[in-house]
């Protein structure tokens, strides 16, 4: 799984012109599904992504995390981020799960971020959804299941 990270002073999605989800302060995260990943990467990521600490402190230092800012996730699945530029000019989207795989693993990724204690709103499976977002800092990352057990410098 990958996911994009943005800390958020506000997101919000609808669909069709209609309001879906919105959050207040927090975390927008754009989730993408890959052909292997599992229940138990889905769980992996969300515990980590729940866990970050990139919320400042009194001293400006990044300690907090959603949980400790009182903070929500708004959760958007995004099987672009397996997109493969590297020939042509269109993205192939072969590494990405096809829907019927990557549904249950989006919800078992929300799930995961809602047991740890964080509400956790959703966009529109599979639907085409306009985002809004106003970033906070800005802070972004970028995780890749792949790279979890990794050490940080070799």
């Amino acid at each position: 799984m990958r996911a994009v990270i943005q800390r958020v002073g506000r997101a919000s999605v609808s669909v069709g012109g209609e309001s879906v989800a919105a959050i207040g302060p927090g975390l927008l995260v754009l989730c993408g599904v890959a052909q292997d990943d599992t229940i138990e990467t889905a769980e992996k990521l969300a515990t980590k992504v729940a866990g970050l600490r990139i919320f400042e402190d009194e001293a400006g230092k990044m300690n907090l995390s959603t949980a400790d800012v009182g903070g929500s996730v708004l959760c958007i699945s995004q099987f672009t981020l397996y997109g493969d530029v590297r020939k042509g000019r269109r993205p192939s989207f072969d590494a990405a799960a096809p829907p019927e795989s990557a549904l249950p693993l989006y919800e078992a990724f929300c799930s995961a971020v809602e047991r740890e204690g964080l509400p956790c709103l959703r966009g529109s499976f599979g639907a085409h959804m306009v985002i809004e977002l106003v970033n906070d800092g800005p802070v972004t990352l970028i995780l890749d299941s792949d790279d979890l057990g990794r050490p940080r410098r070799a």
